[in-house]
């Protein structure tokens, strides 16, 4: 039984607190990590605590992350998460609360949210999780309506979801720097959950409402490889506090710039950060006596939803791409031209979930510095060194409720509570880059 993306969730209490098999054994570097994790917890908190007031968290985020057995280390941060309606119910009232949080913090006296959403009518996927974000606002005590950017809309589009449900997008309104909807909704923050990919629409430029996210994290600015700069900072900070190789918790990456994969422009470039790391990933695995066998992610720069992925074990599979794989690494999201690219070191998955050993890696939601919940991207068609964010996957539910911020010192390091606090720790650090980002981007 799986959590459907539709939003329903038919599940028992013991399928709330599965957790999937992890089919390494527990010896070596993971024990070592979450082991530091539990004897560090105290410190690890106040870090954290200190941390937010230097830097405040974003509004919202989502991380996914990759567990190796050997290695736990966050492959991708996305600052305009989807995916709400596969979080399980029980989360919601953290979701009420981390909301209620940030906004009595950041906006007192806010009343009316108008929430953008990316234009995608007829994906009820999407739609089903812009109700729940929609539905949490509400819940949270604010009056809550959506304003689409779709550019031939003229009067409310009301659409019914699966669940039952019904989302009204609404034309938006200018009058000089502010925002409105009909019937007087005069909006006192503007909440995006568009990544802006095509670029900043001009309704939405120099708006004397606040706006959450900032415009400058969009897609069309925003670079996944100053993110990971930004993290591999923080892992660095963080390591060294509790006593861990950086290395175990970070993956490690090189940029590459000015590429044009149908031209084949910038593929030297390319060919040398790539050999590059993959010798750097095997000295490592030779440290720690590790016989997989090295690989390295190449994806845009810039982007979601997966496209433009490519995983390489050796330099000369890039001289050998066909033109259907580089016609695949050509565009991203909404056909834009990918133009740089990031060298990731591939981080395997050991986690499998179900008796029929799908290979799973956790997706952790965060609202202001606070992890409200998560879920395993299930797929059962792909492998344990391959993109899960791909057409087939499903979802199953994490039960962060009880134990994500409450690890038992009386359990094994890999216990379901231990195992999650770890996720909720590297999840954390993750959006701490981000909140990093934010305060680099407003200076």
């Amino acid at each position: 039984m799986h959590l459907t993306q539709t939003g329903e969730n038919p599940m028992s209490i013991e399928h709330l607190h599965a957790v999937p098999h992890l089919t390494t054994s527990l010896k070596g570097p993971l024990l070592e990590i979450e082991s530091h994790f539990l004897e560090h917890q105290a410190e690890i908190e106040a870090w954290f605590r200190q941390q937010w007031l230097k830097t405040p968290a974003p509004f919202y985020g989502s991380v996914d992350l990759r567990n190796s057995g050997f290695k736990l280390a966050p492959v991708d941060t996305n600052l305009f998460p989807a995916g709400f309606n596969n979080l399980n119910p029980a989360f919601m009232p953290l979701c009420v609360q981390a909301i209620q949080s940030i906004l009595e913090r950041q906006m007192p006296e806010a009343c009316n949210i108008l929430l953008i959403p990316e234009s995608h009518t007829r994906n009820m996927f999407y739609l089903e999780s812009l109700a729940t974000l929609r539905d949490v606002i509400t819940r949270a005590g604010y009056a809550v309506r959506i304003g689409s950017l779709l550019p031939d809309l003229n009067e409310t589009m009301s659409i019914e979801l699966p669940s039952g449900r019904t989302v009204e997008l609404e034309p938006i309104n200018r009058d000089g720097g502010r925002l409105s909807l009909a019937g007087d909704f005069d909006p006192c923050m503007v909440l995006l959950n568009n990544d802006l990919s095509e670029g900043v629409p001009e309704i939405l430029k120099d708006l004397e409402q606040i706006v959450l996210p900032p415009l400058e994290l969009g897609w069309n600015k925003r670079r996944k490889s100053d993110h990971f700069a930004h993290y591999q900072e923080v892992a660095e900070e963080f390591s060294q506090m509790v006593e861990i190789d950086t290395w175990l918790i970070n993956p490690m990456f090189k940029q590459c710039g000015k590429i044009n994969f149908m031209k084949q422009e910038g593929v030297d470039c390319l060919s040398t950060h790539v050999a590059r790391l993959l010798y750097d990933i095997e000295q490592k695995y030779e440290q720690y006596g590790l016989k997989d066998k090295p690989f390295v992610v190449v994806k845009a720069d810039a982007g979601t939803y997966g496209m433009g992925i490519m995983m390489i074990q050796s330099v000369e599979e890039i001289a050998e791409l066909n033109r259907k794989q580089r016609t695949k690494m050509a565009a991203s999201k909404g056909g834009q031209a990918v133009s740089q690219v990031i060298i990731q070191e591939g981080v395997y998955t050991f986690e499998t979930w179900g008796s029929d050993q799908a290979v799973a890696e956790p997706v952790v939601y965060m609202m202001d510095h606070f992890v409200v919940g998560g879920f395993y991207r299930v797929h059962t068609g792909r492998g344990v060194d391959e993109n899960l964010n791909a057409p087939g996957m499903h979802f199953e539910p994490l039960a962060f409720v009880e134990t994500c911020n409450a690890p038992d010192q009386s359990k094994s390091p890999d216990a379901n509570p231990n195992r999650f606090y770890a996720y909720g720790v590297i999840a954390r650090l993750a959006l701490l880059a981000a909140a990093r980002e934010i305060a680099e981007q407003s200076k």
